[in-house]
C-alpha cells in the first residue's frame, strides 16, 4: 500500500451525523455546542474546541463524579465549541445507541464513552457490590431523546431477561433492573473470592441486558 492509499483508506469520513464510528474503536463526534465525554478519551480534535473537567459532584452533571477520595464514579469532561473530537478507550469497541424520548438505558460507569448534553441522566451505585468493586458499582441512567456511546471489550451479546449475569461483565441494561445475589457455594468451591460469587439477577421478562466477553475489574 502506498502513502496515498494509506491516507485514503484511513481518512475520517465526512458526514453530518453527530456521532459516527470511524472504525470499531474510534468515535468521531461532531461538536456544535457541547457534549459530555469520558475524561482521557480524546485522541485528536479539529476546530475550535475546549475541554473542561468535572472535578466535583457539585458540577454541571451532579453526581457523575464522586469526590476523588471515594474512588467512585467516572471522571468526565465537557467538550465545547465547534469541531470534531475523536474519542477512544483502550481499544475497547464503541457502540452507539440512539434513544427516543420514551427510551432509556443504564450503563456501567466504566463503559460510558460520550453522550449528548441534552440527555437526562441520574447516577447511582449498587452498594451491595462494594466488596467486589472499588467504590461500589456506579451506574449512569440515561433518558432520551439523544445519542450515547458506550464501550465493550470485544463484541457484546444482547440478551433478554430472565437472565443472571456476572457484574464484572455486565455493560448495560434497559427496561429492567437487577437484584444482586451471592453464590456462597461457588466461593467455597473455589476457595477464594471470585467475581462469579456475585450475580446480577434480571428477572422481569422485558427489556434487554448487554454483556461483554470480558470481566471488568475496577
Amino acid at each position: 500500500m502506498d502513502i496515498e492509499q494509506f491516507k485514503s483508506e484511513h481518512a475520517p469520513t465526512k458526514t453530518d451525523e453527530s456521532f459516527r464510528l470511524e472504525n470499531s474503536y474510534t468515535l468521531d463526534v461532531a461538536v456544535d455546542g457541547s457534549v459530555m465525554a469520558k475524561a482521557g478519551s480524546m485522541i485528536a480534535h479539529t476546530g475550535n474546541l475546549s475541554f473542561t473537567g468535572q472535578a466535583s459532584a457539585e458540577g454541571g452533571i451532579t453526581g457523575f463524579l464522586k469526590e476523588a477520595a471515594t474512588g467512585e464514579g467516572t471522571p468526565v469532561m465537557t467538550v465545547e465549541g465547534q469541531g470534531h473530537v475523536y474519542l477512544a478507550d483502550t481499544e475497547k469497541k464503541v457502540q452507539v445507541l440512539t434513544l427516543d424520548a420514551d427510551e432509556s438505558v443504564t450503563v456501567n460507569g466504566e463503559d460510558v464513552l460520550a453522550f449528548e448534553n441534552g440527555l437526562e441522566y441520574e447516577i447511582s451505585t449498587i452498594d451491595s457490590l462494594a466488596g467486589s468493586f472499588a467504590g461500589g458499582f456506579t451506574n449512569v441512567y440515561l433518558q432520551g431523546p439523544g445519542t450515547v456511546a458506550l464501550t465493550t471489550h470485544g463484541d457484546p451479546i444482547v440478551v433478554e431477561p430472565p437472565i443472571t449475569t456476572d457484574p464484572a461483565a455486565t455493560v448495560a441494561w434497559s427496561d429492567t433492573s437487577p437484584d444482586v445475589s451471592v453464590n456462597t457455594n461457588l466461593s467455597d468451591m473455589i476457595g477464594q473470592e471470585s467475581g462469579e460469587r456475585f450475580q446480577m439477577d434480571f428477572e422481569n421478562e422485558q427489556g434487554f441486558v448487554v454483556v461483554q466477553p470480558h470481566e471488568e475489574h475496577v
